[in-house]
């Protein structure tokens, strides 16, 4: 039976695992728009700390560098990437279009016209969503 400090302990690190994957997918979902922005070196950290999920003692031993180098390394693609998105807003126009074109899709299908039609208009929904 868990007690209330375990209970406590617990969510907690739920709380706290939430955030990192959070975090997570917004760091990749930043690199996939502005990755090419960093350099070699910080591409290659990046992908080691959030696509491959190494920690930053595993990513120094790759490297021949510091923790502190790897961590002061990957604070500054995290700058670098967000301050993009502040100035571009290129991520925020594509979840805004994502979250359009559902709606849209979401309304033909409660439309009656032929299926053809829809089968059209969705179609063309999805070019939409590639530009």
């Amino acid at each position: 039976m868990i007690n209330e400090c375990q209970g406590e302990i617990l969510y907690t690190t739920f709380l706290i695992k939430g955030f990192m994957m959070k975090k997570t997918f917004e760091m990749n979902s930043l690199y996939d728009f502005y990755g090419e922005f960093l350099t070699e070196k910080q591409r290659e950290i990046f992908e080691l700390y959030y696509i491959d999920d190494l920690s930053l003692g595993e990513i120094a031993e790759d490297q021949n560098v510091s923790r502190q180098g790897v961590y002061d390394n990957i604070k500054r693609s995290e700058h670098l990437l967000t301050e993009m998105e502040e100035k571009l807003h290129l991520l925020q126009k594509q979840e805004e279009k994502n979250k359009t074109v559902t709606q849209l899709k979401n309304e033909i299908e409660q439309t009656d016209i032929a299926i053809e039609k829809k089968e059209t208009i969705e179609g063309l929904l999805d070019l939409i969503l590639k530009l």
